[in-house]
């Protein structure tokens, strides 16, 4: 299973994502795709999201039993805590 959430991105890298996932939510795709996909579709994703954000989040044999990896402009980071990901918010400046 795979999960790819994209923040602000051009319109035809979501378009070109529906060819491999779903598209349940606005920027938000899922689908069950192999390695070599879910990676070439994270470069191609990494190459044209221009100021935006994606995270995507796949099935894997870990502790969680998941992995997680974001690039370009996101509120949330992914902090690594004793082989744990994680995931940081910004403090709140109200």
């Amino acid at each position: 299973m795979v999960v790819m959430i994209l923040e602000k991105v051009p319109a035809s890298l979501r378009g070109e994502l529906t060819r491999w996932l779903i598209e349940p939510h606005t920027g938000v795709f899922v689908g069950h795709i192999n390695a070599m996909v879910r990676d070439r579709l994270w470069d191609k994703c990494c190459q044209a999201k221009r100021a935006g954000g994606v995270v995507q989040a796949w099935s894997t044999n870990t502790e969680q039993r998941f992995q997680i990896r974001m690039a370009g402009t996101t509120k949330r980071t992914v902090v690594d805590f004793d082989g744990l990901q994680l995931i940081c918010l910004p403090p709140d400046d109200s």
